[in-house]
């Protein structure tokens, strides 16, 4: 029994009493027509997922529901009533929440401040903390998550910052929820106590927008599916009518994969990481535990694990970010664990970081800029840059990994999810790397964007005879163009397969139940 079957056997045939809707909406920035004319319905308990490619139109059309955003024609309807929101508060005033894909939590306040941000609980000698205090331990509980209320946002890891967000529209108790991406940073229990919170939601007339990328998973919560593609609704149905081909034929086409390994290479080892040990943060045991590995020149190794089996970590240390408490990191045989991330970074060893928006871009920077960053050294003398060898930089790079822009000059903020993480991969191939590590490089980011991703991997491994060493915690990633397949679990590695393992026995390797 699927958990749809479990969870809502009455949603199939019930369509439900529209409660928001959006009727021939528009979104026009200069000449990119973000959205064109798209009709859009919430229906009261129920869960609507949106699906679409990266550049769709779907945060945008998200904005435009929760008062972020104005379109630029069309109308938006609430309980039958045309209705125009001036900003998000007017919209949380009427309802209506968001949680963002990209976490807007201030980091330096503690997970109390974070969630009565801006509609703290006053009383005539001033706010109550302790009341907010006491709601927060509740909304944790309820989230199952053992967070302390008074700890500082900044040292929670990015699954646990997510919770956050989720405890923060709960505490709104609004009646139109939407989850942008909600769960891209969550481990697979965590996915499935929000599933329950989601069904608990529902059954009390929460209306829900999904939006997400793990597709499987969103089949198991949705009521009704709407894909949209570039801009406009292209397909709507009922979940009885939906699968998985379905989703990815009406987003992105027939006859779609992730790409396959490329011709295997024998070459010599590049990476090299021997009896590596790293310490937990809380200071209890190893989060890597005694980890070998070695990739080899041309050939791409796929890291699956669940959230805290210490692949992050083991990346982190090899590129220089965190210490280890013994073991080396060796590339072409040479120990570069004394090394620095830049002398590292000289040395031919870069890493694509998690978290795209705190660690791999700076956001007040063009693409060019973010783009040229890290292989500034090759086009500076002295004081000076050269423009002319930095505009041949980010030409190549824009090229190389098909960023969708108006060119080096716009600025980031102005792509897609997607685009903005083929910019980071860009900026550290641009240095002409040895190896390359990337940590979850698909986090957000939709099956469209993901396939490019991998091919360009494929390709500069096979042209360029680089290592590529990437982590993943979506087991279907871990079977396009893998040469190996390491499981970690618990900080060592539990099991190693090739590209013909099915997806049961990389589950089974990581610790994961297989549900059937």
């Amino acid at each position: 029994m699927t958990v749809q079957q479990s969870i809502r056997p009455e949603a199939a045939q019930a369509t439900g009493e529209v409660v928001m809707s959006a009727r021939h909406v528009a979104k026009h920035y200069g000449a990119v027509k973000a959205l064109k004319g798209v009709n859009f319905d919430i229906h009261r308990g129920q869960v609507t997922t949106l699906f679409g490619e990266n550049g769709a139109g779907k945060s945008t059309l998200m904005k435009i529901l929760s008062g972020i955003v104005t379109p630029t024609s069309g109308q938006i309807l609430l309980d039958g009533e045309p209705v125009s929101f001036h900003g998000a508060n007017d919209a949380l005033a009427q309802g209506i929440s968001i949680i963002h894909q990209e976490l807007a939590l201030a980091p330096n306040l503690n997970v109390r401040d974070n969630i009565f941000m801006g509609r703290e609980i006053r009383t005539p000698r001033g706010v109550d903390f302790a009341e907010e205090e006491r709601v927060t331990r509740a909304l944790m509980e309820e989230l199952e998550e053992e967070i302390d209320p008074l700890t500082p946002v900044e040292e929670l890891r990015l699954g646990q910052q997510q919770i956050v967000e989720i405890a923060r529209a709960l505490q709104a108790r609004s009646r139109i929820l939407i989850m942008d991406e909600p769960t891209s940073a969550l481990s697979a229990s965590e996915v499935e106590v929000l599933f329950k919170v989601i069904n608990d939601l529902t059954a009390k007339g929460v209306s829900i927008v999904y939006i997400s990328h793990h597709l499987e998973e969103a089949l198991e919560v949705t009521d009704h599916a709407v894909v949209l593609r570039d801009g406009e609704m292209t397909a709507y149905a009922p979940r009885a009518e939906i699968d998985l081909e379905w989703i990815v034929r009406n987003m992105v086409g027939e006859g779609f994969d992730l790409g396959s390994p490329p011709a295997s290479r024998t070459g010599e080892p590049a990476l090299i990481i021997e009896d590596l040990c790293v310490p937990d943060p809380s200071g209890h045991g190893l989060v890597v535990d005694h980890m070998n590995l070695s990739v080899r020149c041309g050939e791409i190794v796929c890291i699956y694990g669940l959230m805290g089996a210490g692949r992050t970590e083991m990346m982190e240390c090899a590129a220089g970010r965190i210490r280890a408490r013994e073991g080396a990191v060796k590339l072409h045989g040479c120990d570069v664990s004394h090394l620095s991330i830049a002398e590292r970074i000289d040395a031919g060893l870069v890493l694509v970081p998690e978290d795209r928006q705190r660690d791999g871009l700076v956001q007040t920077m063009t693409v060019g800029q973010n783009l040229s960053l890290s292989s500034i050294a090759a086009f500076t003398r002295g004081l000076f840059t050269s423009r002319k060898a930095e505009r041949k930089v980010v030409e190549d790079s824009i090229r190389e990994v098909t960023v969708k822009t108006d060119g080096g000059g716009a600025m980031i903020g102005s792509l897609s999810g997607g685009n903005q993480q083929k910019v980071v991969i860009g900026k550290m191939l641009a240095t002409r790397p040895e190896v390359i590590l990337l940590d979850e490089p698909s986090r957000g980011i939709d099956v469209g964007a993901k396939a490019e991703v991998f091919k360009l991997l494929a390709r500069t491994a096979e042209e360029r005879g680089l290592a590529v060493l990437y982590s993943t915690s979506e087991v279907g990633e871990c079977l396009s163009i893998a040469h190996r397949i390491v499981v970690m679990n618990r900080g060592r590695i539990s099991a190693e397969f090739d590209h013909t393992a099915t997806k049961e026995q990389i589950m089974a390797a990581s610790g994961e139940a297989v549900h059937h």
